[in-house]
């Protein structure tokens, strides 16, 4: 009872600092990732914790919550968090289906009809689609100066009313211009030091050029 009552009166972020490799924390860890879930908060050093408590104590890993992990690292993506949280995962586990999946969705950002077939595992994590369309728009502006509005709505999956919408927030909040083509609308993205050369002061910062076109390949 005394040890329950002092566990109280950590954090989880406590624990891990205190004893990072102490199975009987392993719960509390298992709570937090839940926690996550369902308040789209996000904490990559513990669930890189409970990763490494899994490989000591494997018999105790929950698979579930081993998908959880990778769901909320893909959505910080462009980061390198689900490649770190892979590394921690046994090849045998990764070779399960649910996980096949997760790492096919992780290779290239134009998935959504891959996503769409496993809709089951992915909603149990709030915010998903909202965290890839956040990368799919990250890429574009790494790679073009204007993007016409049939390409832009395919790589967010969003078409109609709700890509007007979302067309009318980053023109309100992120600086884009809404042209009208020809055919459609183009939008123009704020200049940055990758999609506009004469402003590049690291070569460092450029994105490879194969590293585009295996994520989209529609627009290679």
């Amino acid at each position: 009872m005394a040890t329950e009552q002092a566990t109280e009166n950590y954090t989880v972020e406590d624990l891990v600092a205190l004893n990072p490799y102490n199975p009987d924390i392993l719960n509390d860890l298992e709570k937090f990732v839940n926690e996550q879930v369902s308040s789209q908060t996000y904490n990559l050093d513990v669930n890189l914790s409970l990763l490494r408590l899994y490989q000591f104590e494997p018999e105790r890993m929950s698979e579930q919550i081993v998908a959880r992990i990778l769901i909320k690292a893909l959505m910080a993506m462009p980061g390198p968090d689900f490649s770190l949280c892979l590394f921690l995962i046994p090849e045998h586990v990764q070779m399960k289906e649910q996980f096949k999946t997760l790492i096919v969705l992780s290779h290239y950002l134009e998935f959504w009809d891959e996503a769409a077939k496993n809709r089951n595992i992915l909603e149990v994590v709030p915010g998903f689609e909202q965290a890839i369309q956040a990368y799919a728009v990250h890429v574009l502006s790494l790679t073009y100066q204007k993007v016409p509005r049939p390409i832009l709505a395919e790589a967010i999956n969003i078409e109609g009313l709700s890509l007007d919408k979302f067309l009318e927030y980053h023109a309100a909040n992120s600086g884009w211009i809404i042209e009208k083509g020809a055919q459609s609308q183009v939008i123009v993205l704020p200049r940055n030091e990758v999609n506009h050369p004469e402003l590049k002061k690291n070569a460092a910062d450029t994105v490879p050029f194969e590293h585009i076109t295996r994520i989209f390949p529609v627009l290679s």
